[in-house]
């Protein structure tokens, strides 16, 4: 009887350390694939900024609260609408200069526009405003339902100060087959993503949290994308108003 106790037991204590082995492994494979996530979210960022003239105008960059980067959104049923992909959300610090840790984020549903076929499409969103900003930390947005989405201008010479664009909560943005373009997001869900948040700081942690800094330090797998926003805006300009908008004060 003592022996098969001692068995049972034994065995038990070698379950548990299989079981705490396996989870630490599964713990460690998700930190890794966040980690991967965000050097794709760099690389789209740096492709995108490092050609001014078909990318997101600096004087609109400057502007935004926040950004959120897609990188490698799933097209499956992509004719339809269907999308799916995972993400960041990073805001302005509360100092005025540089941006927070990254949230993660889930986008669902919606369409990405003109983009038809099988390989995946990136999205890039600016989020103009603190109503913007407080919309999107919550647990799940809906885009357009709460404050207006339109798509963003191409371009450095693109006008950023079109009513179109002052008026506009988020601006959004899609590049896929090599071509960038300003898309309408309107219907698509965004979710703050739990998982990936735990993964990437190691315990629970909320998207408001993270980014009114309450909870974590900027990890260093996130300094490169942080870095790099930080370098095209490091600090948030002024939203100048439109010529015609000053005439019409007056």
């Amino acid at each position: 009887m003592r022996v098969s106790t001692l068995l049972c037991g034994g065995v038990a204590v070698l379950l548990l350390g299989a079981c705490a082995t396996a989870y630490a492994a599964d713990e460690e494979k998700a930190a890794a694939k966040v980690s991967e996530r965000l050097t794709s979210a760099t690389a789209v960022f740096q492709e995108i900024m490092s050609t001014p003239d078909k990318g997101i105008p600096e004087d609109l960059l400057k502007k935004a609260q926040c950004v959120v980067i897609i990188p490698g959104a799933k097209k499956g049923a992509f004719i339809f609408g269907a999308t799916y992909g995972q993400g960041f959300i990073t805001c302005r610090a509360s100092s005025g200069e540089g941006w927070t840790p990254p949230g993660n984020v889930r986008v669902e549903g919606g369409s990405f526009g003109f983009q038809i076929g099988g390989e995946e499409t990136d999205a890039v969103m600016l989020v103009m405003n603190k109503s913007g900003e407080e919309h999107l930390l919550s647990s799940q947005f809906k885009l357009g339902a709460s404050g207006s989405v339109a798509a963003g201008p191409v371009g450095r010479t693109a006008s950023a100060n079109t009513d179109a664009y002052m008026n506009a909560e988020i601006l959004t943005w899609s590049r896929a087959r090599g071509v960038f373009a300003g898309i309408s997001l309107n219907g698509a869900t965004l979710r703050q993503d739990l998982d990936n948040n735990r993964a990437l700081y190691g315990k629970a942690v909320t998207n408001k949290e993270i980014v009114e800094g309450q909870a974590v330090e900027r990890p260093a797998t996130a300094a490169p994308l942080l870095d790099e926003l930080s370098k095209y805006s490091p600090e948030k300009g002024m939203m100048e108003k439109p010529a015609n908008a000053e005439e019409e004060e007056e």
